[in-house]
């Protein structure tokens, strides 16, 4: 997949395009139905299969402390948006030019003239320009360049599918109604860092990601760990470490995996969360905080069938 940044594009990136509008976060079942019609429809009008998406989202730009936590960060949502067979994602930054783009404007001159948009699914609740004025309803009202399609409600256990949705089953530690929103289980993804060594010290060496997002999780977890060769087992906390770090510390996942002693620096993974042991907590001292891992080890072992 082709992602672009900066617009207008080259002449010769400006073949005709089928076009699906969003933020993706989740990439959800609904989101995962609306880029697989922007692929038929595609195919069928001969034209190259793209989504456009902002960064930040229109929420973060107008108030980023009220703005819902993110369920994956861009690229995890780009790599999955590119599984899905969509071949171009125009990745703008919104900023107050966007923000300020009158409604007709950004149909003619970013839709039509700019990405050569021939054909555009939107489902109801899209809005775009100034003050949110576009919509579906403002599109048929208009002659267009292209052609516009509804895109059709899709519901799990009689509800619409919604990011909203997602973020609350992860909230309450519900991991299965969380997979079924979004078509599997949810993982966090990333790059192993080097941290503090503690963990090894201690007995419990981990796997560290780094959380650059406002995160939808936070505390102690039963998980399984993807991307090292077979699946394996662990235990992981998301948070801000109170113990050893004070207050104010950037939030940092920490994957200890069960009966594993591999140097993994620099090595991608994916951590899929289980189930959840309790939430993060200060301990007075490191003999207090180790002692609470150990049981979380336990418990974790249990909750997976690990002897």
């Amino acid at each position: 997949m082709k992602i672009f940044r900066t617009l207008p594009v080259a002449l010769s990136q400006r073949q005709p395009i089928a076009l699906a509008i969003g933020h993706f976060d989740g990439v959800h079942l609904g989101h995962q139905a609306m880029l697989k019609r922007v692929g038929e429809a595609a195919r069928d009008l001969n034209l190259i299969p793209s989504v456009l998406t902002f960064e930040p989202s229109p929420r973060e730009f107008f108030s980023k402390s009220d703005a819902p936590a993110k369920l994956y960060p861009l690229r995890m949502r780009l790599s999955k948006i590119a599984d899905l067979g969509i071949e171009r994602a125009y990745v703008l930054r919104f900023d107050e030019r966007l923000a300020r783009m009158e409604t007709p404007l950004f149909a003619d001159e970013l839709l039509t003239q700019t990405l050569n948009t021939r054909w555009l699914l939107l489902s109801d609740e899209a809005r775009f320009g100034l003050d949110r004025r576009g919509s579906l309803e403002f599109l048929r009202g208009r002659n267009n360049a292209f052609l516009v399609e509804r895109m059709a409600m899709i519901e799990v256990e009689g509800a619409r599918i919604s990011s909203t949705r997602v973020r609350h089953a992860l909230s309450q530690s519900d991991f299965g109604m969380a997979a079924r929103l979004l078509g599997g289980a949810y993982r966090i993804s990333g790059r192993v860092v080097r941290g503090d060594a503690l963990g090894r010290t201690i007995g419990f060496p981990t796997a560290n990601l780094p959380i650059h997002e406002k995160s939808v999780l936070f505390g102690v977890f039963a998980v399984k760990v993807f991307g090292l060769g077979d699946p394996l087992n662990g235990v992981a906390s998301l948070g801000m470490r109170p113990t050893v770090k004070g207050k104010n510390a950037p939030p940092l996942l920490e994957a200890h995996l069960f009966d594993f002693n591999e140097d993994i620096y620099g090595r991608h993974i994916e951590v899929e969360f289980v189930a959840k042991i309790r939430d993060e907590q200060r301990f007075p001292d490191l003999a207090a905080l180790t002692r609470q891992i150990e049981r979380d080890a336990l418990t974790a072992r249990r909750v997976l069938g690990v002897a």
